[in-house]
């Protein structure tokens, strides 16, 4: 199906409208540093939550959470419902403690509860992994969403789309800073959301072959009903391309290991994600935003899994998965490599109708842009506040501040751009940036949960908590590469293996700072007040909403 006129024209008017509202929002703004990182600190709670949700959902949720539906099924949902109860750990315990000290950047909070080396050394590390990872990927599976749903799939429109996506961002973000971002965000959420429901509800009226959306439902659960467990055991489920799936999903391990690690270090401890609760007017506006992210968290799974797994079911034949009959030959490269990625472009391109198709995309598109504006929002942030000024300029004015954020950011996209293309033989990129996120993700983690909860905790502890976590995480990599009949090896899923390095990492840390203090407290610990964990009314009755519902669900489809 051809992107006609009128799916042109929707696109437009949605691009001009996101490019206009930056911009409108931006007047006056960008003076001082404080307007240009954290949008004078003036942001509501339910700009914080759209804003937490679009940039937290991207082409790695839409194009690679679709793929991992796919090939999984349902229990890659994990990430999403498990979020849900993150943040509210996040803004219950977290939240307090980063706004009482009044922080710009998370490496700033280093700082303050360590040392500068290792503010330093982590301030380095995340420019690093959101320009080669994050900026990177995002851009790529967007760019690889737009050939196959407006070009032809060959190719021929990728680098042009890698190109578009990057301008499209950077005509609003560069300028506008967090302000414009995030109230962008507000309108991106809807359409994300939106369009996504749009294409999950074409899918399910066309799966069954009656039109009806609770025919499909019951065609894909009959059909594949091992796609909605959401714990799984050994051999459950085996991916088109023939691994375990719990390999990656481990079992109860999800619930009671490895995800907390991602999920904790994600939500509480990532620039471009925490930047916007820094934002807000007080600390109770942000934490009803944390909630209202935690209510949209909820509804992901079906706007990002569901279509996978209708796109699986749409192309299984009597002669089991990809018999030849059925098969849509896009979902197969070169050497018979399944392309579990291509789920949700290929439901948008056979089925979604002219017109809103172009709406379709511009939801895609929305989360791809507002996710691509956050990243380069917080590169600028923590090069700009934790290397420029410290380090170069320490006298810098406010309005060099914020050219220097503008420039960074600019460099980084273009750094992006240039790398994306490299990421093309990949199959489940979802899987893969949880997997190589996971190496660096569980020592970081240990020396901000110990910082902020134990008082004996010392500099040199967490700076070497965090280099003795990578060789302890490649150590667990070793096994699945080759080297697993070597007794002195350990084989475990991903997830164990970020859970058990999070565990021997803290307990390094515990040994040196008893060491290095005789078990007295560090002098820069940070002090728990008896007051500083109360939460309002509305955190609490949503917490304990969203707790009821995590729960019904896991009963559901344990």
């Amino acid at each position: 199906m051809e992107f006609a006129l009128i799916d042109q024209i929707v696109f437009g008017c949605y691009a001009l409208l996101i490019i206009g509202i930056g911009l409108w929002v931006s007047r006056g703004k960008g003076k001082s540093s404080e307007d240009y990182f954290l949008a004078s600190k003036s942001l509501p709670w339910w700009a914080i939550g759209t804003s937490l949700i679009a940039a937290n959902i991207s082409a790695e949720q839409f194009i690679g959470m679709s793929g991992s539906g796919f090939a999984i099924g349902l229990a890659i949902a994990s990430y999403e419902w498990m979020a849900a109860i993150t943040l509210i750990i996040v803004g219950k315990y977290f939240l307090p403690v980063f706004i009482e000290k009044g922080l710009y950047t998370i490496p700033e909070f280093i700082e303050v509860r360590y040392g500068t080396n290792l503010k330093t050394i982590l301030a380095v590390f995340w420019i690093a992994l959101f320009i080669f990872v994050n900026l990177t990927s995002v851009l790529y599976l967007g760019a690889t969403a737009l050939d196959t749903i407006v070009g032809t799939g060959d190719g021929s429109i990728f680098m042009y789309s890698i190109i578009g996506l990057a301008l499209f961002a950077a005509a609003y973000s560069l300028y506008g800073g967090l302000a414009a971002v995030a109230w962008t965000d507000v309108v991106q959420v809807v359409l994300l959301i939106g369009g996504g429901l749009i294409t999950t509800y074409i899918g399910l009226s066309h799966v069954s072959g009656t039109g009806s959306v609770i025919d499909g439902l019951v065609t894909v659960y009959e059909q594949v009903p091992e796609k909605f467990s959401m714990i799984l055991e050994k051999g459950e489920i085996i991916t088109p391309n023939g691994k375990d799936a719990w390999w990656d999903l481990p079992g109860l391990a999800v619930l009671l290991g490895g995800m907390w690690v991602a999920n904790l270090y994600y939500w509480g401890f990532n620039q471009y994600i925490i930047q916007r609760t820094l934002a807000a007017k007080s600390l109770r506006e942000s934490q009803k935003g944390i909630i209202l992210a935690g209510f949209l968290k909820l509804l992901i799974p079906l706007i990002v899994v569901i279509p996978g797994i209708i796109a699986y079911v749409m192309n299984t034949g009597p002669g089991g998965a990809f018999s030849e009959e059925f098969t849509d030959p896009s979902f197969i490269a070169e050497g018979g490599r399944i392309i579990n990625d291509n789920a949700f472009p290929w439901l948008i391109k056979e089925f979604v109708p002219m017109g809103l198709k172009g709406l379709v995309l511009a939801a895609l598109a929305a989360a791809i842009v507002s996710s691509i504006a956050s990243m380069l929002n917080s590169t600028a942030t923590i090069f700009t506040m934790d290397i420029y000024k410290p380090y170069i300029e320490k006298k810098a004015s406010e309005g060099r501040l914020v050219a220097i954020g503008r420039i960074s950011a600019t460099l980084a996209l273009v750094i992006a751009v240039f790398l994306a293309p490299q990421l093309r033989n990949l199959g489940q990129v979802f899987q893969y940036i949880q997997e190589y996120t996971g190496v660096v993700s569980p020592g970081i983690l240990a020396v901000f949960i110990l910082g902020l909860f134990w008082r004996k905790t010392t500099n040199n502890a967490a700076i070497l908590g965090v280099l003795a976590s990578i060789p302890i995480a490649l150590y667990f990599k070793v096994a699945p590469n080759g080297w697993s009949d070597a007794a002195f090896f350990l084989e475990l899923p991903f997830m164990q293996q970020m859970f058990a390095t999070w565990i021997l990492t803290m307990a390094l840390m515990v040994v040196i700072s008893l060491y290095e203090t005789g078990g007295k407290d560090h002098p820069k610990s940070i002090v728990i007040t008896k007051n500083l964990f109360k939460t309002g009314p509305a955190f609490n009755i949503g917490a304990f909403a969203i707790m009821l519902i995590v729960t019904m669900l896991y009963a559901i489809f344990w």
